[in-house]
This record gives structure tokens, sequence and C-alpha cells, in this order.
């Protein structure tokens, strides 16, 4: 039966609170079997030859009613199917603004460099990634025609929101992108992503844009080589059509995801 909105807000508030209810449900019902499987395990230990002494006990109560993994979502979907297409494209300097770094930047340095943007610091050093702690919706941003390919995904939606520790910024989405913008050598590509549905702010988590507001920003200066979208159920749409009728109503989404590789016009 499905959740009911109002009940589905109230776990979404509790889990930012710390407390996360239906995480609760699954332990007390991992808990008998929890019990169960430990003392059988001890009668066998008895009768062992004690290679494996017990230590502490780190019980993971739920593991046993959840699936062997998650391959649907946002981020799933967006890192494997960018970090397919830069591969793909093979472009001389690569710059990241703001993604996951232990998703898509983890991706992309398994066969590459990639150079890392970001407002937050980030600890230890990784093969293939280089870092760079920066606010990048500072003006005038001092790097021009830096590289011939970039990427923003999920990213654009949070700045301007306070999330990360910027700044109370209305209009700070505006700004990075014009940064992005002028980070890009003309002809070169931008792989972006922001969440897709009917205009709003979630504060302080994110944006969310229509697809009437990302082609104003998109038309001006890019030209869409491919599209993709996660709907809300959160499946991969591949090879869609951007200038599709449907993009009127956001393509069916209220919460899903726009994915872009653009071209930079030669002219800007």
């Amino acid at each position: 039966m499905p959740i009911p909105p109002f009940l589905r807000r109230w776990i979404e508030l509790s889990r930012h609170l710390g407390f996360d209810p239906v995480e609760l449900r699954r332990t007390l019902r991992g808990l008998p079997r929890f019990v169960s499987d430990y003392r059988a395990l001890r009668r066998q230990y008895r009768t062992s030859g004690h290679e494996f002494p017990f230590g502490s006990i780190t019980p993971h109560f739920a593991d046993r009613l959840a699936s062997s993994g998650i391959a649907r979502g946002h981020y799933f979907h967006q890192d494997l199917l960018v970090a397919s297409w830069i591969y793909a494209d093979r472009p001389t300097k690569h710059v990241d603004i703001g993604s996951r770094i232990d998703g898509f930047v983890a991706h992309v340095a398994v066969f590459r460099a990639i150079e890392i943007f970001d407002l937050r610091p980030q600890a230890g050093a990784v093969h293939n990634m280089h870092f760079v702690q920066c606010d990048f919706t500072a003006h005038p941003f001092p790097l021009r025609d830096y590289a011939d390919s970039a990427s923003c995904l999920h990213a654009l939606e949070h700045f301007g929101l306070g999330r990360y520790g910027d700044a109370p910024d209305y209009y700070g989405y505006r700004r990075g992108w014009k940064n992005l913008h002028q980070l890009l050598k003309p002809g070169g590509r931008l792989y972006f992503s922001v969440p897709m549905g009917p205009n709003r702010i979630e504060f302080n988590s994110q944006r969310v844009f229509s697809a009437d507001t990302i082609r104003q920003i998109i038309d001006a200066h890019y030209e869409v080589e491919r599209f993709a979208y996660v709907n809300d159920n959160g499946d991969l749409v591949a090879d869609a059509v951007w200038n599709d009728p449907s993009a009127s109503t956001n393509f069916g989404c209220r919460n899903g995801c726009a994915i872009f590789s653009l071209i930079k016009r030669p002219a800007d």
C-alpha cells in the first residue's frame, strides 16, 4: 500500500533529525532472526576447532531483508552514463564541479585524470584526482577557456542554498552556470544534470528545474548533443528526445533527473 503524502513528509523530516522510522521497523523485524542465528552459531562454535573466536558483536539486523543492491535512481544512472560518455569522447582536459566523489568522480578516475573544484575540503590524495577548493559562484571567476571538457552533475541545484556552507544567494545557480560557461573552451563539452520537475526550491536541499527553465539556460550558448533522464521511479530513459512534446510536462517527472551532454558553440 502506498505511503500517504503526510506520512512520507513526516518520515523524511524524522530522517533529517537523525531518526529513521523505516529503519527502526526493519531492525525490529530482523531482531528475532539475529538472536536465533547468534545462538545457533555459538552452539556450533563450542564443537569447532575455535579457528575464529568471537569478538565484539556488530549487529546488522535488517540486511537480510534488503536486496543485493540498488541499481536505480538519479546518482546510479547518471554516474555510469556520463562516465561512459567521457570515456568515449576522450577529452584532453576534464574538470568536474561539485559532483559526487565516491560515485561519478571515482568512475572517471579509473581511466583518466580529473580535476575537481568544490567548495568543501577534500581529505586524502587519490591517483588521477586533483582537488581544488574554491567557491564556484565567485565573481569574477579567474579561469577562462580552461578545459575542453567539464562536468557538473547534481550540483548546480545546491548553489546558493547554504547547504554546503555557501552564502544564501537566490540566483547562485545563475552565477555558477555563468562560470561553467566561462571555464569551458569554445566547442568543448559540458556534461550536466539537475533535478527535473515543476520549478521549486526545497530548502535547503535543492532546486528542482522545469524542462522549460533548463531549456532557457541551455539554449543561449549550447547545442544538445545527448539527452537522457531518470524518471520518478528511478529508471533511466536513455537516448531520450529533448525536443519531444512531453518536455512541456517535464517528461512526466516531478522528481526526475535531466542528464545532458552539451556542446559549447564555437562563437561563444
